[in-house]
């Protein structure tokens, strides 16, 4: 992991910026009482309007920002995941499409050029996206590619009472506000941030949150040592449960990094496994370069898995992202798409990042859940049984 010492230091433009969210942030924690839980936390570092690090307009996604997505590597993971779309909405005449968290728009754009392709369209391409910057930046590159009178495309502001068709979520969990929990032998203490010497700092403080504390019971058994740090995502499940709820019809692809329980909550892990992003940089310090930083957890599979099964989803498959894009006809299509010398080298490189084990390959996950349709390519080397 990276010495946060060796980070590059922000322009001072940047860090004018993170000093205005930390005053926030400061006055919160005094209004609070002198202690917030990480999650709210998170949720100001990440998503507070206009001053967050996704509500900003600082560059995020790609070379020029602190993370690179799967869609921004090649056009080849749309295209395998338009694929398992396309499945889908064959089986749904007339159905959606809905998109959670669309980062630059590039797999929306790269989606609905392959969807034309196979003449396979959905009525309407849905995007919810929290950050207004985003949005924009979305709106333009779609713009551009469709021009200005498409009609296809259209930004939400809230959800739909009511959905039919297919729902994505690409490296959307990872990034929702999380608790941080430490377990001892017979006792549970919450961690969050206050303030120490005029600077933030870790505080923890007996757990008290009901719901959490519930989720905290339902893990404990799984521990096999003790003291044990780790993040649980109950925005996640939360959110989950709601789009269960909202989908009449339709399948749901949640792409993310993470572990079924068994591994999630193994001892290796007894530090937890929050990470941030900085200029293509990982580290775990959260407090420090608040605003400037992309803050994520590993996505707990298994939660996801249990919140389908109770709101009476079917969990049609859980599959590496190989496996998922090896289903999805990624080699064939890589075959059709390539032509000049250079561009195969540039494919070959892509496929390796997507496809490699030691790259996001095995780390990535694909859970795939469905209400009244099926999804049989979900099933290619499905791992189920490991949730």
């Amino acid at each position: 992991m990276k010495d946060t010492a060796k980070l590059p230091a922000p322009d001072p433009i940047a860090q004018q910026h993170s000093d205005q969210l930390l005053q926030l942030i400061f006055q919160t924690i005094e209004d609070r009482n002198g202690w917030l839980s990480f999650a709210e936390f998170m949720q100001m570092a990440l998503y507070q309007p206009g001053l967050g690090y996704y509500s900003s307009g600082l560059s995020k996604i790609g070379e020029a920002g602190d993370f690179i997505t799967a869609p921004e590597i090649s056009p080849l993971f749309s295209q395998a995941l338009g694929i398992h779309i396309a499945d889908v909405l064959r089986q749904i005449p007339g159905a959606d499409c809905l998109e959670f968290g669309a980062g630059s728009g590039q797999m929306a754009v790269d989606l609905l050029l392959y969807l034309s392709e196979i003449d396979c369209l959905p009525k309407h391409y849905y995007i919810i996206e929290a950050s207004a910057h985003l949005r924009e930046v979305q709106r333009q590159k779609i713009n551009k590619i469709f021009g200005v009178q498409q009609n296809r495309v259209v930004w939400l502001d809230q959800l739909p009472n009511k959905f039919t068709g297919v729902i994505v979520a690409n490296e959307v969990c990872d990034a929702m506000p999380i608790h941080q929990v430490l377990f001892e032998k017979d006792q549970l203490h919450e961690i969050g941030v206050g303030l120490k010497n005029a600077k933030l700092d870790w505080q923890t403080q007996p757990l008290t949150n009901t719901h959490l504390k519930s989720r905290c019971e339902q893990i404990h058994p799984l521990l096999e040592q003790f003291p044990y740090q780790t993040e649980i995502a109950m925005q996640a499940t939360a959110w989950l449960a709601t789009i269960a709820d909202m989908l009449e019809q339709g399948g749901i692809y949640i792409i993310d990094y993470g572990y079924e329980a068994s591994d999630y909550f193994h001892p290796l892990r007894h530090q937890g496994m929050l990470r941030c992003h900085y200029h293509h940089q990982a580290h775990n310090d959260p407090l420090i370069l608040v605003g400037l930083q992309d803050i994520t957890a590993h996505v707990d599979f298994t939660a996801l898995a249990e919140t389908a099964y109770e709101k009476g989803l079917q969990l049609e498959g859980y599959q590496r992202q190989s496996d998922f894009l090896l289903a999805g006809d990624i080699l064939n299509l890589s075959q059709d798409n390539a032509n000049p010398a250079f561009h195969q080298m540039q494919q070959a490189a892509a496929l390796k990042r997507l496809l490699l084990p030691e790259q996001m390959g095995e780390l990535f996950k694909v859970l795939s859940m469905a209400k009244n349709i099926e999804m049989l390519r979900s099933k290619s080397a499905d791992l189920r049984y490991r949730l």
